[in-house]
């Protein structure tokens, strides 16, 4: 099995033509499909085109509407699910996908959430947001074949996210049971196209160390599919980072600007091209787009980058 990633695009990384990189398997698989590479069907990732729209475009966002209950059912299950192109990444999931679905609610909706334990470890859910001791999911582990409700207000609104909290921490995080929390203010935000990115990174050989990076789980999923935006659309992207074994994670934005807002709770941001993110932080970026063509998105972290963790937005004026 492959442990390193295939470069998609030609001269995005030197690994291969830099000898004090080494001649094993990363250095001869990006060798191997460096050359003549470029944006589009050629691009070495895995999955087919759509297959991350579940992941990408969250579920509309609702008017506030007094007590309102939004109810999701969650399975944690193993499955195999597939990184980068040929490989292959034993993982835990909820609901089948690295990350688990995207949850959104209205702050003041009361989440109901049905958590059904189906895989081979205890696991629990922990929402980051306020919400009583007794739905922190860090006590009540659910055991193999069993269940529990969580049943909370949202609140606040912004960016949230969730995750496993059964020991070992970092496995559990690491083998893929976390996802998107987003909760929207009682005021709906102004429309806009809507995009949800959790980074994440696969260690597959085991070494404590990741040897792909992505965002929504597929390395170069986005260079092989580009997110297609109109020019002067507001674009509205929720990150967030789950990136286990790595301090932090990064988003660079080429040939514009964007407003970050940390955590989506207020409305003070920072206008920026790069910004980085620790595990379980996450933020809201607002995009105006003063150009058409293809631009470019990825960690500024090099290694993440060519490792998987870029993608293109095709900007159009249609």
């Amino acid at each position: 099995m492959p442990m390193a990633a295939s470069l998609p695009v030609a001269g995005l990384a030197q690994a291969a033509d830099d000898p004090g990189n080494g001649d094993g398997p990363e250095a001869s698989a990006a060798a191997d499909h460096q050359q003549g590479a470029h944006v589009g069907p050629d691009v070495v990732a895995p999955g087919e085109r759509g297959e991350l729209d579940a992941l990408l475009i969250p579920p509309p966002a609702l008017t506030a509407e007094p007590g309102r209950v939004r109810h999701y059912e969650i399975v944690a299950m193993d499955r195999d699910i597939e990184v980068a192109k040929g490989v292959f990444f034993p993982a835990w999931t909820y609901n089948g996908t690295v990350p688990g679905p995207v949850m959104r609610a209205t702050e003041g909706d009361i989440l109901e959430v049905e958590f059904s334990n189906a895989g081979s470890h205890p696991h629990t859910i922990h929402f980051h947001g306020i919400h009583p001791a007794n739905m922190d999911g860090v006590f009540e582990i659910v055991e193999p074949g069993e269940s529990f409700t969580y049943r909370f207000p949202a609140r606040p609104y912004g960016m949230q996210l969730y995750h496993c909290h059964a020991p070992p921490l970092k496995k559990h995080i690491h083998k893929g049971l976390y996802g998107a929390f987003i909760i929207d203010p009682p005021t709906p935000r102004p429309p806009a196209k809507e995009l949800v990115m959790v980074m994440n990174g696969f260690d597959t050989d085991g070494d404590g160390e990741n040897n792909f990076y992505a965002v929504n789980g597929k390395a170069f999923y986005y260079a092989k599919f580009p997110i297609r935006v109109r020019r002067s659309e507001l674009v509205r992207i929720y990150l967030a980072n789950l990136t286990e074994f790595d301090l932090i994670n990064s988003f660079h934005l080429h040939g514009d600007f964007f407003r970050y807002y940390r955590t989506g709770s207020t409305d003070q941001f920072e206008y920026t091209d790069t910004i980085m993110q620790c595990q379980g932080e996450r933020g809201i970026i607002e995009i105006d787009f003063a150009n058409t063509g293809l631009f470019m998105f990825h960690a500024h972290q090099s290694e993440f980058a060519e490792l998987g963790w870029m993608g293109f937005f095709d900007v159009v004026d249609e």
